[in-house]
């Protein structure tokens, strides 16, 4: 709350600001970047000087200082893909390596360390897809780090609960600023180091002390980013469009081409978050049967809302 408004005075001074271009940026005037400096700064001071700070810990720390600084410079300079791609590559071998991975007891490592990396480039870039509503990326990123903390208190797990509780107090402080009407932006380098802080701590959570389905759980606790995520892909996809390349095709803005007003859509998308971090709390703590019968029905849904989720017309 403190370093946000200085942020954004910053950024309009030196002229880091979002214009609106009339096609997929719409807002009234311009709008600073930067915000992702103030989390990641807050999220520092609230974590790093109150807990040992051990080699897992230091990785994800040192991975995303470098998502943070590729951010900026892709704030500053819009840089290519690949180059972003390499980037977030070396942030998330930085932590392969200091054993943050998904760990499956069937799973040998040569199939657990190339999910463990498409898993941390999903989702670090998850965040940033659907960082396009004011309030969205930074709530919904805000509830998943909740249900994070939730899982993680629950089976011991100290450092894992004092960063998620770090991250929700860093995201609180400024969604006081970025809900509607924003008055700054997270930019590249908060929505990505969102991502992979989240993605991070989503691997090293233990799910599984009930029954073996709850493994999955991070995936409902992260099921809005990646919804969106499958859904953008899949349609432009089959539209014949690059997937790497912007459109107006995210759930978001198809609630908002329905009916819904950006408070709505970003409430309902928050709701529904909550409502998915609920299912994951019934699969981790549940039987092995309600945890099947919550996966199942959460499959079910999302498929149904992402096929009438298609028939939205964007072009009217």
């Amino acid at each position: 709350m403190a370093l946000t408004p200085w942020v954004a005075r910053t950024a309009r001074a030196i002229g880091m600001v979002d214009r609106p271009d009339g096609d997929l940026k719409n807002h009234g005037e311009p709008v600073a970047y930067l915000g992702g400096l103030a989390v990641f700064v807050a999220f520092l001071v609230g974590f790093a000087p109150f807990y040992q700070l051990d080699r897992q810990v230091l990785a994800i720390l040192l991975g995303g200082t470098l998502i943070v600084l590729l951010g900026l410079l892709d704030d500053l300079g819009n840089l290519r893909p690949a180059t972003k791609l390499l980037g977030q590559t070396l942030a998330v071998l930085i932590v392969i390596k200091a054993g943050v991975a998904i760990k499956i007891v069937f799973l040998p490592p040569i199939v657990s360390y190339p999910l463990s990396f498409l898993w941390l480039i999903g989702m670090t870039n998850a965040f940033n897809i659907i960082d396009i509503m004011d309030g969205l990326s930074s709530g919904i990123g805000t509830i998943a780090a909740t249900f994070l903390c939730i899982v993680a208190l629950s089976s011991g797990q100290v450092g894992v609960a004092h960063m998620t509780l770090a991250l929700m107090g860093a995201l609180l402080g400024f969604l006081r600023y970025n809900r509607q009407p924003a008055s700054i932006y997270l930019g590249d380098a908060g929505s990505l180091f969102i991502g992979f802080v989240l993605g991070a701590l989503g691997m090293v959570g233990i799910y599984a002390r009930n029954n073996p389905v709850a493994v999955l759980a991070p995936v409902l606790i992260l099921g809005v980013p990646i919804f969106d995520t499958l859904f953008v892909m899949t349609i432009r996809w089959m539209r014949g469009l690059n997937p790497l390349r912007g459109s107006p095709d995210h759930f978001a803005l198809r609630l908002r081409k329905w009916r819904l007003s950006v408070s709505q859509t970003v409430n309902l998308s928050c709701g529904l978050a909550i409502l998915l971090g609920m299912a994951a709390l019934v699969m981790v703590f549940g039987s092995q049967r309600a945890a099947v019968i919550m996966l199942l029905a959460v499959s079910v849904a999302m498929i149904l809302s992402a096929l009438w989720l298609k028939k939205i017309d964007m072009n009217l």
